[in-house]
């Protein structure tokens, strides 16, 4: 298999209706940082409101985009509802450290009323625990206040050298293997 040329996804940039909205969100849900925001054609070339979010130390992890110039309408609140329009996303995914961090996690999307559309669930064919779909991790979906689907996880299993998945308690589950298709 030849080198990976990226080592991975550094950030996200989802589109807002209303960005001073999604900025609370973020930070009362997240914990997220703002580090910058800038308003529409600041920069000559970018014709939109930008709002830089970061969980750690990076410049940023998530990025708000706003179009001031739009018309926006209410996205629908779950994927197989969305039956008419451009492609669009799925969900995205936000990794807690840990399995206490997560729960923590959980209990605060909970005490926010927000609207759980799926789990908590945890991702396997393999735990007993598990729903029978991938990745060997826990994780829960909520809506933000543009209905974008957000996937709080931990515990995702890693990939040995030779395709052998391994939990997060650092076993490997030898009858899960992966083979480049």
């Amino acid at each position: 298999m030849a080198e990976a040329l990226v080592s991975r996804l550094q950030h996200f940039s989802v589109d807002v209706a209303d960005v001073d909205r999604s900025i609370e969100f973020y930070r009362e849900f997240l914990d997220m940082k703002l580090t910058e925001r800038h308003a529409a054609h600041e920069c000559p070339n970018i014709p939109v409101e930008l709002a830089f979010m970061r969980v750690g130390d990076v410049h940023h992890d998530f990025v708000l985009t706003h179009n001031p110039e739009k018309t926006y309408t209410k996205k629908t609140g779950l994927p197989q509802d969305d039956l008419e329009g451009p492609p669009s996303f799925h969900h995205f995914a936000f990794e807690c450290p840990d399995r206490e961090s997560w729960l923590k996690l959980l209990q605060r999307a909970k005490d926010m009323n927000l609207n759980i559309v799926r789990g908590p669930v945890v991702h396997s064919p393999f735990d007993p625990r598990g729903d029978g779909s991938w990745g060997e991790n826990e994780a829960c979906y909520v809506m933000d206040p543009d209905n974008h689907r957000i996937e709080i996880f931990c515990d995702m299993a890693t990939i040995d050298s030779d395709g052998v998945y391994v939990n997060a308690k650092g076993e490997r589950l030898e009858e899960a293997r992966v083979t480049e298709l």
